[in-house]
């Protein structure tokens, strides 16, 4: 019987067994915790720094530059972007056909307060360009039937439209900037997009009418000019009148002047478009 020494396998060398590591070898925890570690000097010193070396120039303001210079100059160049204007649009369907209907009835004299904290220029806008587009077409209707009822040659008239454009556009823009100063002047500001909310939603009474003038009627074209003219100077003329009282004693003036200025829009309206010639 054979008897021997039995040895542990720890005491045997394996062949493609892996040696035992010897318990003296460790890692640095402080190292596995912080990466990068602490004490490394270079250019990524500190995790949550940019390099030392890195190029700050937009990050710093120019030399010479006034920050109180720059706030005001953004602000001047606010005017200039859509945001500026963004407020301004920002109706839907029902005021602007609620505002329409104000317009048809001048003598409320309430559109001012309804309107006061939310003046729009996209009623204005599309009220002036539906203006255009009526008064080309209808006028060139109404030139054509002329011509052909008398067997004359037409001829289409292209000044027609750059006319009525001007014309709308011009009147919508340049009446309320010249009233809003005359009310600074007198102590008595109204703001400028209100007097634009105004002054778009006065000329909508005169499409209606422009489609009125196809009645062969020179008689029936005047008073319908009339009418439309009358509304319209009321709607403003009533509307301004509470606020332009604070003037003092030339309020009176201020308003008769406004009445009359939208009386004569509508005669040069007559005059030009609803008049046909053959």
């Amino acid at each position: 019987m054979m008897t021997g020494k039995y040895t542990s396998i720890d005491d045997q060398k394996v062949p493609g067994s892996v040696p035992a590591v010897p318990d003296a070898v460790r890692f640095s925890e402080s190292n596995l915790r912080t990466f990068p570690p602490s004490g490394v000097q270079g250019k990524i010193s500190g995790g949550s720094h940019p390099p030392r070396d890195a190029d700050d120039t937009f990050s710093k303001p120019a030399s010479g530059s006034d920050p109180e210079n720059e706030s005001q100059q953004s602000g001047w160049f606010r005017a200039f972007t859509v945001n500026a204007y963004k407020p301004y649009f920002d109706v839907d369907t029902s005021d602007v056909m609620e505002r329409i209907k104000d317009s048809l009835f001048p003598f409320r004299g309430t559109f001012n307060e309804k309107t006061a904290s939310n003046p729009d220029l996209y009623g204005p806008f599309w009220i002036c360009t539906t203006l255009i587009f009526v008064a080309a077409s209808i006028g060139t209707f109404v030139t054509y039937i002329a011509h052909k009822l008398q067997k004359k040659e037409w001829d289409y008239d292209i000044n027609l439209v750059t006319w009525s454009a001007g014309l709308f556009y011009g009147y919508v823009t340049v009446v309320p900037l010249v009233l809003y100063v005359i009310l600074k002047y007198f102590s008595a500001p109204s703001g400028l997009a209100q007097l634009f909310c105004l002054y778009g939603y006065s000329l909508f009474v005169f499409i209606p009418a422009l489609c009125l003038s196809i009645v062969p009627l020179e008689i029936f074209r005047w008073v319908i000019a009339g009418v439309a003219g009358f509304m319209s100077a009321s709607f403003v003329a009533l509307n301004l009148r509470a606020h332009i009282m604070s003037a003092g004693e030339r309020w009176f003036l201020i308003v008769a002047g406004i009445f009359l200025l939208q009386l004569a829009l509508s005669v040069v309206l007559k005059l030009y478009l609803f008049t046909v010639t053959v």
